[in-house]
């Protein structure tokens, strides 16, 4: 029996509310009975969750955004109030109201937040982060270092609260010269774990042996970016193929994926915030 086990689920939402040129999601709009089924698929997940006997963390990774659907808020204040659940946790644009989490189990909640300038206005994104932080909410923000991005980077830095961290993804196909890379660490002291992709093919990860992928259908894999399947989660299959494993992959290049890498020590740099994206050091 597994002591704890990390699961990214990604059920077949794929709305969103913006449309950020940059980002590498496809999106499409769900049509009543797609939403449905993602409502069914979340509402499987959080049954089975529900019944196991070991400690588990859960980070809903959606395509598009979960937050303004009903289902995803309601499965984490639940989530939350699980005694076996260590940590419940989703990425968010942060654009529906957070008030909702007043029913959380805040010791155990958690949000991963992303900014994008042009499609919210700034002070209403701010407006959120506040509130967040003033209901006791874990969260971390973030934004993608495009170079555009600069400026907005640096005031959101600068108005945040000096315990909030705020992460710099380095932009999908980016190269950053020396001088590029120290701008946006002095905004992200961590930005270097983001800058370049990590070479990973053979290297120790802990997907696949503490921590897995799962869908809308249970398919389990060991990540979001291996295809080749473990087993499903509703019929245990999965559990037969936990073991240790190395990267199949010749580079890593996404968060969600990399802070698994054992070798470059990143549990420890996140040491009780991996999921949510929180340096356990952080400010300091």
């Amino acid at each position: 029996m597994e002591e704890h086990l990390t699961v990214l689920y990604r059920g077949p939402l794929a709305s969103c509310d913006y449309d950020c040129p940059y980002c590498p999601f496809a999106k499409r709009r769900d049509t009543p009975e797609q939403l449905r089924a993602d409502r069914e698929a979340l509402e499987r997940f959080v049954g089975w969750v529900r019944e196991q006997d070991h400690e588990i963390s859960v980070l809903f990774t959606p395509w598009g955004e979960g937050l303004v659907r009903s289902w995803y808020r309601r499965a984490l204040v639940e989530l939350s109030h699980l005694p076996h659940v260590r940590r419940a946790a989703i990425q968010t644009n942060l654009s529906h109201r957070v008030d909702w989490t007043a029913d959380a189990d805040l010791s155990r909640l958690a949000l991963w937040c992303t900014y994008h300038p042009g499609q919210v206005p700034y002070e209403r994104f701010l407006g959120k982060c506040s509130d967040l932080a003033g209901r006791g909410v874990r969260f971390s923000v973030g934004i993608v270092g495009k170079a555009e991005h600069l400026d907005a980077a640096r005031r959101l830095r600068a108005d945040l609260p000096a315990d909030v961290y705020l992460w710099v993804n380095a932009a999908e196909g980016a190269t950053y010269t020396d001088a590029d890379a120290a701008l946006w660490s002095e905004i992200d002291p961590l930005f270097g774990f983001s800058r370049d992709p990590h070479p990973s093919r053979g290297l120790p990860c802990r997907t696949g042996e503490t921590v897995i992928s799962v869908d809308g259908n249970g398919t389990v894999r060991r990540c979001h970016f291996v295809p080749s399947v473990l087993g499903n989660l509703y019929d245990g299959s999965f559990r037969a193929a936990l073991r240790p494993r190395p990267c199949p992959l010749d580079l890593c290049d996404c968060h969600i994926g990399y802070v698994h890498l054992e070798p470059l020590g990143l549990y420890g740099v996140f040491a009780g915030g991996v999921l949510e994206r929180v340096p356990s050091a952080w400010p300091s």
